[in-house]
């Protein structure tokens, strides 16, 4: 046979097809457009994201600035996506694992970076992932800077996907909230969350699947009003806002994000390597989600609160004398924050 008569082998035949990455690009380039903030540099190149610290405004006010990066991804909660077919919630996810984590040492995000990896590329399922992906950064105030999308055959099941991001901040060393200055005596702020965020998924799929629940039907154990699915998929929030406040106005003095490990696992990260503290399980407010897991599952309550936020996504060390009136003032603006510990 002749090499005119063989037949052709494409990318597209091992599974790759590239015509549907350009469409994929086309339905999320104005969601990444949207997120540009001063700094972006979007003329020049393609195979990097650009950024120019001096015109972005964040070099000004301080002398030694220092870079804080982060990386995270959101977990199982991805497989209740799978389950229900929406996924415009889960790139917020993964910018809010990323930014709240870099919150913690007081830098404000700039930017972010995004991995989206799939076995067959679903030009609108990428959609939703990075149109989500952009209103995380809208909210954070940062850029979606760039990212990867790979399609890679054989590696996924049909329909499946991971996201994982990196975002990048700036703090000036002088403004760096250090564990090391927490004193006995200050305060343990707790600013609630909305729910699950994205940590525990593999003990909450277990106890939906070990029930035969649903996603795509209401639980009106859990919430009438919505699908069991719609319910865990409420998105993490993201806490650039008050944890702003509560470092400029309050002086907080170190912040720690309650993920993977609850808040016996994240709170000693933001005290000093000597303190001890106490808190309060009867001072804030549960979001019921965790109750109906807790009952559900037969789970017992320690593990509850090593596994999950328990209705904390965020905490804070704060003096004392500044403690009511902190509260106060984040929950008027909608961030209902309780002083849920003390220091010691």
């Amino acid at each position: 046979m002749s090499d005119e008569t063989k037949e052709t082998t494409t990318y597209a035949d091992a599974g790759v097809d590239l015509d549907a990455a350009d469409e994929a690009v086309e339905g999320y380039a104005d969601a990444v457009a949207s997120t540009e903030i001063p700094g972006v540099i979007d003329e020049i190149g393609g195979f990097g994201g650009l950024f120019d610290l001096r015109a972005s405004g964040a070099l000004e006010g301080g002398d030694d600035p220092v870079l804080v990066a982060g990386a995270d991804g959101v977990g199982t909660k991805i497989k209740v996506a799978f389950k229900t077919g929406r996924h415009d919630t889960i790139g917020i996810d993964c910018v809010a694992m990323c930014v709240n984590d870099v919150l913690t040492t007081g830098a404000r995000p700039l930017f972010f970076l995004d991995y989206l990896s799939t076995g067959e590329l679903d030009p609108g399922q990428a959609e939703s992932v990075v149109k989500g992906l952009a209103a995380g950064c809208r909210t954070a105030g940062c850029a979606l800077l760039g990212g990867e999308t790979a399609e890679m055959p054989g590696f996924y099941d049909a329909g499946e996907y991971d996201v994982a991001g990196f975002c990048v901040g700036l703090v000036d060393r002088e403004s760096m909230l250090d564990p090391q200055d927490v004193e006995s005596g200050d305060a343990i702020l707790g600013i609630a969350s909305n729910g699950i965020h994205s940590n525990g998924f593999s003990l909450v799929r277990k106890v939906v699947d070990d029930h035969g629940w649903d996603y795509g039907e209401p639980l009106d154990a859990l919430d009438p009003d919505r699908s069991l699915g719609e319910a865990l998929l409420e998105p993490t929030r993201l806490y650039v806002e008050p944890a702003r406040r509560l470092i400029d106005e309050f002086g907080a003095r170190s912040l720690a994000h309650i993920t993977g490990g609850g808040l016996p696992g994240n709170l000693p990260r933001a005290l000093p390597d000597d303190a001890a503290y106490e808190v309060d399980r009867d001072a804030w407010e549960v979001p019921r989600v965790f109750d109906w897991l807790r009952e559900a599952g037969n789970i017992p309550l320690e593990e509850c609160y090593r596994v999950f936020n328990m209705g904390v996504g965020m905490a804070a060390m704060v003096p004392q004398d500044r403690a009511r009136k902190a509260c106060e003032a984040l929950s008027a603006d909608g961030w209902k924050t309780w002083q849920i510990g003390r220091v010691r």
